[in-house]
């Protein structure tokens, strides 16, 4: 069969939804088989076009009708459009034409067809036409086609009449526990991102913050088309894309047509965009021998750009795969998340008010400094590091710190986490508003306009309060300098603002009020 197919997988899980009768549906007669089950029969391994492939389809409708099924649902389609390796030519279309009215990207995930629709598709991959799914209906009935013409059905049922008929249309039912081509995830740990109103609410802000430009939906496997973005058209093209696609978001193609085209690899299959003047855009997927003449194709275009085909070379922004109208995602794309898709599973973990543990990894110039939380860069504000008063973040802190601080928020649109360190510790204020109605003696820490602040306690990070002109002694106003002691009275304390009044002519005592006038 075509080789883009998915080969078969371990068993799944257990636990996962496994029908009780699977059967291998073959043309091999048994007795033609060596000691490792291996075929060593004269039988070709393609389909003859002709009765033998009209028995397989009649086997399958035969499970269908005992079965109770009408209708099936395609899973994981894929379409071999880069390269055919099958024992019969490519042909146009990959088989599936005039199967579904909307065209080719009918041919998605999720899509129900009925059972005539189903027996051409496992026509087209009998013939390695270049398309595969698998058929099913959940809980119920399957379908798959193997590599060299195998078929493996799967239902709730025994279907004893369809087994009859099946060897009636000589053909050879053999039961297994399961079919090699039920899905298992390659990885079961591996989260997706849904496109659900957090992944457009950012896709809306990095289109508007000009990072992004390009979506590409993929439909099917090797199957996929691109859409420009604009601050207006993202909700129309939303409106557009294919059930369950798997969705990308890319930076904006390069106006500087050369450039692009210079990023081409010496060898390889790569996808070549480009935009024409009246936005339309083109993609094609090519190979060094191909590279010349798409450079001279895309002569005049506004913008382009080269997308590499190997997984571990396309650096998409963000990913994302669309649920279904219940919110529920249930399309089985596997692949490779990018940063941003690994951030936002990771966010998904953390919730408001939680306690994590980091490192302290970058003190900026600006006064914030960033935490690896697990892998995610976190952020604490300056007011966030601490309770008592700081010039700089390293009075606090210092890079390659273990530290325990308190999730303020998680936000999902712009993927940031703020911090606070302070929210860990004991809130020193109540306890300064205890100390309403103390006289203290303080250094002068700064002079303003309207008044001077003095540090009531004798710390580097002692608190400080507000002297206001107006409770200034009369004596000191205009003399007072910064490092001066001040002997002040706490006059109040505002918790909500984090503000403490002080008085220099309250403070005065009966005996300094005496030595004043004397």
């Amino acid at each position: 069969m075509n080789a883009t197919r998915t080969r078969p997988r371990r068993r799944p899980p257990a636990g996962s939804d496994v029908l009780p009768y699977v059967y291998r549906v073959t043309k091999y007669d048994p007795a033609d088989r060596d000691q490792h089950g291996h075929y060593i029969g004269a039988e070709p391994a393609a389909s003859d076009h002709g009765p033998v492939e009209a028995a397989y389809l009649q086997a399958i409708a035969a499970f269908a009708e005992d079965t109770d099924v009408e209708q099936l649902t395609i899973r994981e389609p894929q379409i071999g459009g880069f390269a055919h390796f099958g024992l019969e030519p490519p042909v146009d279309g990959y088989g599936l034409a005039d199967l579904f009215p909307a065209g080719p990207a009918g041919f998605h995930d999720g899509a129900l067809v009925p059972i005539a629709a189903g027996l051409e598709l496992v026509r087209a991959m009998l013939r390695d036409n270049g398309a595969w799914c698998r058929l099913e209906t959940e809980g119920a009935f399957t379908v798959h086609v193997g590599w060299d013409q195998y078929l493996y059905i799967g239902s709730s049922h025994p279907c004893d009449a369809a087994l009859t008929r099946t060897r009636s249309l000589g053909l050879f039912p053999e039961r297994l526990d399961a079919s090699p081509y039920d899905f298992a995830p390659d990885d079961p740990a591996y989260v997706q991102r849904p496109a659900d109103a957090d992944f457009w609410a950012r896709l809306h802000w990095a289109v508007s913050a000009h990072r992004a430009t390009f979506m590409e939906e993929t439909y099917a496997a090797n199957a996929s088309r691109w859409h420009r973005l604009t601050r207006d058209n993202i909700e129309a093209v939303r409106a557009q894309l294919t059930p369950r696609a798997q969705l990308a978001v890319w930076p904006d193609l390069l106006t500087d047509v050369d450039a692009a085209m210079s990023s081409l690899p010496e060898v390889g299959l790569v996808e070549v965009l480009w935009e024409d003047e009246d936005g339309r855009i083109t993609s094609v997927v090519v190979d060094e021998t191909q590279f010349e003449a798409v450079t001279s194709q895309i002569t005049g275009a506004c913008a382009a750009g080269v997308v590499s085909l190997a997984t571990d070379e396309r650096h998409p922004l963000f990913t994302a795969v669309l649920p279904d109208s219940d919110g529920v995602l249930r399309a089985r794309w596997q692949t490779e998340p990018t940063p941003s898709d690994r951030d936002w599973a990771f966010l998904k973990t953390l919730r408001r008010g939680q306690v994590v543990t980091g490192t302290v990894t970058t003190i900026a110039s600006f006064g914030v400094t960033f935490v690896d939380i697990g892998g995610f860069t976190a952020m604490i504000n300056i007011p966030e590091l601490s309770w008592r008063p700081i010039d700089q973040p390293s009075d606090v802190v210092s890079v390659g710190q273990q530290i325990t601080a308190e999730v303020l928020d998680v936000d999902m649109v712009r993927e940031r986490v703020p911090l606070s360190l302070r929210a860990v510790q004991e809130d020193p204020w109540p306890q300064v508003a205890q100390r309403i109605g103390q006289v203290v003696t303080g250094l002068v820490t700064k002079i303003v306009p309207f008044g001077v602040f003095v540090r009531i306690e004798d710390r580097e990070d002692g608190f400080e309060g507000l002297v206001h002109a107006s409770e200034l002694d009369e004596s000191t106003r205009g003399v007072v300098e910064v490092g001066d002691a001040l002997t002040v009275k706490i006059i109040d304390v505002d918790l909500a603002r984090r503000r403490i009044a002080l008085s220099q002519t309250q403070a005065r005592t009966p005996r300094h009020q005496g030595d004043r006038h004397s």
